[in-house]
């Protein structure tokens, strides 16, 4: 099989490693806007880098994986659909409801395949999580607690690309929401704070965000997030029932530490960052992605499924920009997801 890469950035490289060791994968085409950046991968990895996106279309591949700034998705999604290609690209879709239907639906009229990059439905304490919650073991589920908190801001020339905290980040808390659960938010009230670094509010976003939202069966959910936990690197989520709990996350290198006596002590090696964390993830989402190519098994986390967690994203942009509670039924492309 051979694969193109386009993007050769932090996530790209990390793909492009993944599956240049793949044995289903017999080579690659990388390719990047900064065209030195993918030559020294391609070389580093003993693969083939492209001058631009159009030889990776024109040379001839079995499949593309998009890794580029989020603007330039929706397009090489649709290019791809057009050429009858698979693809698994990096969250979202586009930054905005109508860029993301478009490209859905290119996808739907051409027969082809989009699987979604959202790792976190391939992490082993989210599975557990969510066969945990399937199985009855927890009884009813009243209330959900999510959480994600970077150590460090990303650098003050990329917060104007990256759609804001909601889409950014929180996305991923809602995509797995859903994704455990098994049910759909109906409404959420958010609220933001732009009271760190004065770099957030020249962007117009926030460093910080908290968000109640309502599941259909009237389960309720917060989920929060920070770009300034120095603690180090924090992925949690919590799932209470009427018979038992459990949390995602919690182990010898969560950035916690108890004031309590008896408490466990804080951790020595805290992680610092999503692709140490979630590492394992990353590979078996394109294990999965392989695997849907050769039509071994159903795609994992199609376009529907990303336009549901961005739906959600936009709602909560408008309930902090207008500080009201918003139903998703106001948003466009409400129609039900695959099957949770």
């Amino acid at each position: 099989m051979r694969i193109g890469v386009i993007g050769t950035g932090r996530i790209g490289t990390i793909h492009a490693n993944t599956l240049s060791r793949h044995r289903e994968v017999g080579s690659l085409i990388l390719t990047d806007a900064d065209g030195a950046r993918a030559q020294e991968l391609a070389h580093r990895l003993g693969e083939t880098a492209a001058p631009g996106v159009d030889e990776i279309f024109k040379w001839g591949v079995d499949a593309v994986v998009i890794t580029t700034a989020t603007s330039a998705h929706a397009e090489l999604i649709g290019r791809a659909a057009r050429s009858g290609l698979p693809v698994f690209c990096e969250k979202p879709i586009a930054l905005d409801l109508p860029g993301t239907l478009q490209a859905i639906a290119e996808v739907e009229t051409a027969g082809t395949v989009l699987q979604m990059g959202f790792q976190r439905r391939f992490d082993a304490g989210y599975t557990g999580a969510r066969e945990a919650v399937r199985s009855g073991r927890l009884g009813r589920l009243h209330t959900v607690r999510a959480l994600t908190s970077d150590q460090a801001p990303p650098p003050a020339e990329w917060l104007p690309l990256s759609g804001g905290l909601y889409r950014d980040t929180l996305i991923h808390d809602f995509d797995i929401l859903r994704w455990v659960t098994g049910h759909e938010i109906v409404d959420v009230y958010a609220a933001g704070s732009d009271a760190g670094p004065p770099m957030f509010r020249a962007a117009g976003d926030v460093d910080t965000a908290a968000a109640v939202l309502t599941l259909d069966d009237g389960t309720l959910a917060t989920a929060t997030a920070t770009r300034l936990n120095g603690a180090g690197y924090d992925v949690r989520m919590e799932l209470a029932g009427e018979l038992d709990q459990v949390v995602v996350g919690l182990d010898d290198r969560t950035p916690i530490a108890s004031t309590e006596p008896t408490g466990p002590p804080a951790a020595d090696k805290p992680w610092t960052g999503f692709l140490e964390r979630f590492g394992p993830a990353y590979e078996a989402e394109l294990d999965a992605f392989i695997e849907v190519v050769r039509g071994e098994r159903a795609n994992p986390c199609d376009g529907r499924e990303a336009l549901q967690a961005l739906r959600i994203a936009e709602a909560c942009e408008i309930s902090r920009r207008e500080r009201r509670a918003v139903r998703l039924a106001e948003l466009p492309g409400g129609a039900s997801a695959a099957a949770l």
